[in-house]
């Protein structure tokens, strides 16, 4: 099973992915949650744009990602997992778990200190809310990001499959609870327990800065609960809610260049969460 994995890994994870983009991107068309109020071609060309440049980014970047860096553990014996002795199967499961949790911890970090909340900003600067917004993240961040996982791995040792799993949840659960998708409300309030929703991860997009600084969750939506940044839902209502930041409005802002140069712009703002109130 694992060299399986190991041998169609990026196939698995691109087929996976466009699946799931054309899956949200239909469903957006036939039951949105919301009206758009910007360009949608304006607004894909750039997200899509930054999706392409950081797979260029981390190609060129990082000679090992975390799907390698965990074989290279593994074949060592490196990390916790391989240290202490679990059924193989609850070794996937503490993997994947534990990996989300930092996750989280990162998404707090990055809206907690102003230098590194300029570099994610950009992914809060979307005017709209659709599944193109769940991969819209500034190169230096995911530059950031992939370091930390790779520590992550080494620390952990966790399963090879453990760590694909991890990744292919972490994009397809982002694509779907960024997705302007409508569906009942009952079925939101039983699934938000067991997954981050569109309806809950939507509170972090919006406008208002103690909103923004809620609901941090990609994957699984427990540590918001556990760790006190979980909201319920938006003051004004997602249909009236207003999505992005109070910088940043202009509709030039979307384009793919702009979206590069948006950390080097204007202040940190009131976002971060201890910044002066």
């Amino acid at each position: 099973m694992t060299e399986f994995i190991m041998n169609h890994e990026v196939p698995i994870r691109l087929g996976i992915f466009f699946g799931l983009l054309a899956l949200f991107a239909v469903w957006e068309i036939w039951a949105p949650r919301r009206a758009l109020t910007e360009s949608k071609t304006l607004r894909w060309v750039g997200n899509l744009g930054i999706v392409a440049l950081n797979a260029v980014v981390l190609r060129f970047t990082f000679p090992i990602v975390a799907v390698g860096m965990a074989v290279v553990v593994n074949e060592h014996g490196w990390g916790l997992l391989n240290i202490v002795e679990l059924p193989y199967w609850l070794a996937i499961v503490v993997a994947v778990v534990a990996m989300d949790f930092v996750i989280y911890l990162q998404h707090v970090m990055v809206h907690a200190v102003p230098l590194l909340w300029r570099l994610h900003r950009m992914h809060h600067t979307d005017l709209d809310f659709d599944v193109t917004t769940g991969a819209r993240f500034h190169p230096l961040e995911i530059i950031i990001s992939m370091g930390i996982k790779l520590a992550v791995v080494v620390v952990l040792g966790p399963p090879v499959v453990g760590v694909v799993i991890f990744e292919v949840l972490l994009n397809g659960t982002a694509m779907f609870n960024h997705s302007n998708i409508r569906f009942p409300l009952g079925l939101d309030r039983v699934l938000r327990w067991f997954v981050v929703t569109p309806d809950m991860h939507r509170v972090h997009h919006s406008i208002v800065p103690h909103e923004t600084n809620s609901n941090f969750g990609f994957n699984l939506p427990w540590w918001d609960r556990l760790f006190g940044t979980y909201r319920d839902q938006p003051e004004a209502g997602h249909e009236d809610m207003t999505i992005g930041i109070k910088q940043f409005r202009e509709p030039r802002y979307l384009r793919l260049d702009r979206l590069l140069l948006q950390p080097f712009l204007g202040k940190a703002s009131d976002y971060p969460i201890n910044a002066p109130k």
